[in-house]
């Protein structure tokens, strides 16, 4: 006699990727009363976030991450899951040996041209931009000096920019330059959101706590053994590469991947005497340097260092976010087609929507995600 096989899912979800959206619908998800496995390829939790311990100094080992928001609501659930200290983003820049404050404020000004006050400094800027006006910005060379004015595009934006991106200014789409602020003020707070800090115990601690009560494992690797998995969960919860996931069926979509040069310095209490100082002439080639201490004050006797460096995507590369210009997002809603098809697969996060998301929008995407979902 033969036996018709019944296979029970063993769980409602399937999540891939232990980062900020796989742990934001977890908890959510958890909450609700669903069994969740939550699996990544990394060897930890925390995806891009993720901080260790060297010499008692919390290092985000892929690079700065400062968390800010407008969104209350994001802001009240992330201070549910750790302790936010006051840390305000106000990096400088170093520019062949000329240092100035960024955000563009009152201090930069002065030290491009001496002006003291800020109509001085408006005007400046002002004939600037009129002896290079451009009425319909088509790239981001074009965008930045319409907005800010060639010297301190030529000096502040343009190099650093350009390696960033792996691109000639004039290459990229206008609306990346949207993402810098000008002010004329000497406030050197990067950020004009409402809230701002870094967790005093570090991101890793936070997505452990998000990530408490549900299933994790590691060093597992969804691609390689999709059809396993796939039967694993009802659902399954995407976070990695859209276009990966579909085998590039459509051809390979664009992202920036990064390198990074961590060095211990022993015996050397400060380094740079700030978290972030960004290198902005072309010629050098790592876009900043960030001494990891100064996110959470440390008087440590010794201090840990990072040179970040840009680096252009290939397979096997970690992606950190997408090239968001016009070719690509017309691929990407390629993609988005398939993935409006399926059945049982939600994608999610920066890679599995190519969105170009800060973490408050990561956190608020998974919120609306998981909420959406359960509410079905």
């Amino acid at each position: 006699m033969m036996y018709r096989r019944y296979l029970m899912k063993k769980y409602d979800y399937l999540i891939v990727g232990a980062g900020l959206f796989g742990a934001v619908f977890a908890q959510e998800a958890k909450k609700a009363g669903k069994n969740c496995l939550v699996i990544d390829k990394r060897n930890h939790i925390a995806g891009n976030i993720y901080t260790e311990k060297v010499l008692d100094i919390d290092v985000h080992q892929y690079g700065a991450h400062i968390f800010h928001t407008s969104n209350e609501t994001v802001w009240n659930y992330v201070n549910s899951f750790a302790k936010f200290n006051r840390y305000t983003n106000s990096p400088v820049a170093n520019y062949k040996g000329e240092i100035y404050n960024l955000p563009f404020n009152m201090n930069t000004f002065n030290k491009l041209w001496g002006v003291v006050t800020p109509k001085q400094a408006q005007e400046k800027i002002e004939e600037q931009k009129a002896a290079f006006h451009v009425e319909n910005p088509q790239n981001l060379e074009e965008q930045a000096i319409s907005l800010i004015g060639p010297d301190v595009y030529t000096k502040l934006v343009k190099g650093y920019t350009e390696k960033q991106w792996g691109k000639r200014a004039t290459e990229l789409p206008a609306f990346i330059i949207k993402r810098l602020p000008v002010r004329f003020t000497y406030d050197n707070n990067y950020f004009n959101d409402d809230y701002q800090g870094i967790p005093v115990e570090g991101y890793t601690k936070m997505i452990e706590r998000m990530l408490d009560g549900v299933e994790v494992k590691l060093e597992e690797d969804f691609l390689k053994n999709r059809e396993a998995y796939m039967e694993l969960a009802d659902k399954i919860v995407y976070t990695g590469m859209i276009d990966e996931y579909y085998n590039y069926c459509y051809g390979e979509l664009e992202y920036r991947s990064l390198k990074f040069e961590t060095e211990v310095i022993k015996g050397e209490e400060n380094y740079q005497g700030n978290a972030v100082v960004n290198y902005t002439e072309y010629e050098v080639p790592f876009t900043r340097i960030i001494e990891h201490k100064h996110f959470t004050y440390g008087t440590q006797p010794d201090t840990v260092i990072t040179r970040e460096y840009p680096k252009t995507w290939s397979k096997g590369d970690e992606p950190y976010y997408p090239m968001n210009d016009e070719k690509n997002l017309k691929l990407y809603e390629k993609y988005a087609d398939l993935a409006a098809k399926e059945g049982n697969v939600i994608f999610g996060g920066r890679l599995g929507m190519y969105k170009y998301y800060d973490m408050d929008d990561t956190i608020e995407a998974a919120l609306n995600c998981v909420q959406a979902e359960l509410a079905k």
